[in-house]
C-alpha cells in the first residue's frame, strides 16, 4: 500500500493537481503500512466469524432469484489498475446491462431480498474479499467503474494514490444516494456532473487529512449509519 515514487505513477497522476495530496501521503508510509496490516488481520479475523452470514445470504439470494450469488463488476482501484469487485447479488441477473451502473430509489430492478440486504448494508459485507486481497482497503474511497474515472478531473485522480475502500466519509454522508437519483431523467450524466462532485469533495478531504486513527474512526461512524437506518 505504499505509495510509489512520482516518476513511477501513471501518467495520469503526475499532474500538478496531484502533487500536494502526494507529497503529504508519502510522509505517511509508516502509517500506510500498518494500514495495510490492519487490513489482512482484521478482514481475515471478519470472514471466519462471518462465515455463516456468508452461508445465509448466498441461500437467501439464490432461493430469491436466479442468478450467481455475487454480483463481480469491474470497479477502479489504486494506480487505476481494476478488478473485479466482490459484492452479494441485490439485483436480477444482468441488472448492470438494463440501465444506469448506480442505483436509483424504488430502481425495479433490485429483488426481494436485495431490498433487505441493501437496507442493511450487507452487501457490501463480501468486499471483505478484496479488502483481504489486497484490492481494496477497509477505509478509502469507494471503487468507481472505469467510464465514471474517464471523467474525473486532474485532481480527483488523487484518489487513486491509495486503494479504493469499503466504507469512507463521503460514503457516510451519501449513504441514500439512491434516493437523490431517483428523478433523474438521465442518472448517469446526473450522478457524474452532480454527485460525483460533491462526493469527491470529502473524499479529497479525507486525502489532505490521512492518519491510522481517523480510518478507525469512520469505520465506527460507518457502523453507527448502519445502525440508524
Amino acid at each position: 500500500m505504499l505509495v510509489k515514487k512520482w516518476e513511477k505513477l501513471p501518467q495520469n497522476l503526475q499532474c500538478d493537481a496531484v502533487r500536494p495530496y502526494y507529497e503529504k501521503l508519502r510522509k505517511k508510509n509508516f502509517s500506510l503500512f500498518f494500514k495495510r496490516v490492519f487490513d489482512i488481520f482484521v478482514s481475515s479475523i471478519m470472514l471466519i466469524l462471518l462465515s455463516l452470514v456468508f452461508l445465509i445470504l448466498a441461500l437467501a439470494i439464490k432461493i430469491d432469484s436466479r442468478g450467481p450469488v455475487f454480483f463481480r463488476q469491474e470497479r477502479v482501484t489504486q494506480y487505476g489498475k481494476t478488478f473485479r469487485i466482490f459484492k452479494f447479488r441485490t439485483m436480477v441477473a444482468g441488472a448492470d446491462k438494463m440501465g444506469s451502473q448506480v442505483t436509483v430509489g424504488g430502481d425495479a430492478r433490485i429483488t426481494k431480498v436485495g431490498k433487505f440486504i441493501r437496507k442493511c448494508r450487507l452487501d457490501e459485507v463480501s468486499q471483505l474479499i478484496d479488502v483481504w486481497r489486497g484490492k481494496m482497503s477497509f477505509v478509502g474511497t469507494r471503487p468507481e467503474v472505469p467510464k465514471y474515472v474517464e471523467r474525473y478531473s486532474d485532481e480527483m485522480f488523487a484518489t487513486l494514490l491509495l486503494p479504493a475502500g469499503v466504507t469512507s466519509e463521503a460514503s457516510i454522508k451519501f449513504k441514500d444516494e439512491d434516493e437523490l437519483l431517483k428523478d433523474a431523467v438521465d442518472v448517469d450524466e446526473t450522478y457524474v456532473n452532480e454527485v460525483l462532485p460533491r462526493k469527491m469533495e470529502y473524499n479529497l478531504q479525507s486525502l489532505k487529512k490521512y492518519g491510522f486513527w481517523r480510518d478507525i474512526g469512520t469505520m465506527f461512524k460507518t457502523v453507527g449509519a448502519v445502525l440508524k437506518r
